[in-house]
């Protein structure tokens, strides 16, 4: 069936001219004469080899496409890499006398990805983004975000006179507001081995040159974290967001930290749902100390009767 299908092929003539050699143009999927210039057919669908494969050998032979550009890479994973076996594209084993070659050319490349101060400036940033982001468990999209602040930030040469650790813990922490998967500023300053003070103040300028506009953190960002990082059911984060709505509407929220808030009212809701915590565990987990959700759970039990045995 194949065979005679090419001989289909090969006999269309050009009806102008009469040739027979017509040229298939695969960008624009037409077939051209190219004596006259005419287009004989257009709309030519590419239909390609076989591409199904059985096993995972199968796949990586006939694979059409690399993997995805991502900003968490210096080149956006666009270069080229050599890869550290010893064989050609076409899975055979190189020559003994070839190998030396193969190893100046695996140095080169190595070499020449990061060819001046700024790529080797930015190559460590990503790197440090991504060794605090892997600390700190954070999802990929928030390490695709903070890459592409931290060029923002490279970009507008705000970087200058500012340690690289420091304007990278500055993105991350920004880049988790961002996405809504809100973060203190001692856990950043923990997985980045940098003073608050300094990512405090880096965030400052960055945010303000770069025009972020980033609302402040609530306690209902995070009652997901702390509740799972305590075991505790969805019925406890139920009654968690039900409690910081009487507390927001009693604007007993204003004015005092979002972590300590959402720490004691998580501790109310896990005793009044019979899953009780003790406040060092809630403490350690939210990162406050005891004194700060003795005082604060009993204000809201106070103020919003709310019937809990402590």
């Amino acid at each position: 069936m194949v065979k005679k299908k090419c001989e289909v092929e090969e006999t269309i003539k050009c009806p102008e001219c009469g040739c027979t050699t017509l040229e298939r143009d695969t960008v624009r999927g037409e077939m051209v004469c190219p004596q006259c210039g005419i287009v004989v057919e257009e709309g030519l669908i590419d239909q390609g080899p076989e591409w199904r494969a059985f096993d995972s050998e199968q796949q990586d032979k006939r694979a059409r496409t690399g993997a995805p550009t991502t900003y968490t890479i210096h080149d956006k994973g666009l270069s080229t890499i050599i890869g550290w076996k010893n064989k050609d594209s076409y899975g055979k084993s190189i020559p003994t006398r070839n190998r030396a070659q193969l190893y100046r050319l695996r140095k080169w490349q190595r070499r020449i990805r990061i060819s001046n101060a700024a790529e080797r400036n930015t190559a460590f940033a990503l790197n440090e983004l991504d060794r605090m982001s892997s600390a700190m468990g954070l999802p990929r999209k928030i390490r695709e975000c903070a890459a592409m602040l931290y060029r923002h930030a490279v970009e507008k040469n705000l970087i200058r006179g500012r340690s690289i650790e420091g304007v990278a813990a500055a993105v991350l922490y920004a880049a988790c507001r961002q996405c809504d998967v809100p973060r203190t500023l001692d856990e950043i300053a923990t997985a980045a081995r940098v003073e608050r003070k300094e990512i405090g103040r880096t965030y400052r300028f960055i945010s303000r040159e770069l025009g972020l506009k980033l609302m402040p953190t609530t306690p209902s960002d995070y009652i997901t974290r702390f509740a799972s990082e305590l075991k505790l059911s969805p019925a406890v984060q139920e009654e968690t967001k039900r409690i910081l709505k009487l507390a927001a509407d009693k604007e007993l929220t204003s004015g005092r930290g979002p972590t300590g808030v959402a720490a004691a009212a998580v501790y109310i809701a896990a005793i009044n749902k019979n899953e009780r915590r003790t406040q060092r565990e809630v403490a350690d987990v939210a990162g406050v100390t005891e004194v700060t959700i003795r005082n604060r759970y009993k204000e809201l039990a106070e103020k919003l009767g709310l019937p809990i045995e402590i």
